[in-house]
């Protein structure tokens, strides 16, 4: 998944607004606009499309674990320059405050098959015997499931 689908689904998920995406950005250390954020929401095949790289991806995550969970005392975080599907996926876990169980409930909205020991898996340190890399798949799965959840009499929309 590129991480422009990635920012598409988590707005239509939590049905933000042009201005809620922006102050999001800004919460998490990335200073930037309406227009910039538009073009990151385009498709493709839109001449003004603009490719989302990770370090913004990281600022919005961050912003969205600051809306759901408040911000913690001390330094702002700071945004990643360079993101995998494992970090998204602890920052979504973060942001929603998930447990084990609700990530497989999650999965099960989308009738994804996984165990609890793989979820845990994805959120070992990558030195560690268990570790296990969340591929597109997984994590596709994990944003259609959350759209389910928060979206549940919505049609399916990509």
């Amino acid at each position: 998944m590129s991480n422009n689908d990635i920012l598409r689904v988590l707005r239509y998920t939590f049905d933000f607004n042009d201005d809620q995406m922006v102050s999001l950005f800004q919460q998490g250390g990335e200073p930037t606009d309406r227009a910039t954020v538009s073009n990151w929401l385009k498709k493709e095949d839109d001449p003004e499309f603009s490719p989302l790289f990770d370090k913004p991806l990281a600022a919005f995550l961050n912003g969205l674990i600051i809306l759901k969970r408040g911000k913690k005392d001390g330094e702002d975080p700071v945004p990643e320059k360079s993101l995998n599907n494992n970090q998204i996926l602890r920052k979504l876990k973060i942001a929603l405050n998930l447990k084990d169980n609700d990530m497989l409930d999650i999965f099960g909205l989308r009738l994804f098959r996984i165990s609890k020991h793989e979820v845990s898996a994805f959120f070992r340190k990558p030195n560690q015997h268990q570790y296990r890399d969340c591929g597109d798949q997984v994590l596709r799965n994990f944003l259609m499931g959350l759209r389910i959840k928060y979206r549940p009499n919505e049609e399916s929309h990509s």
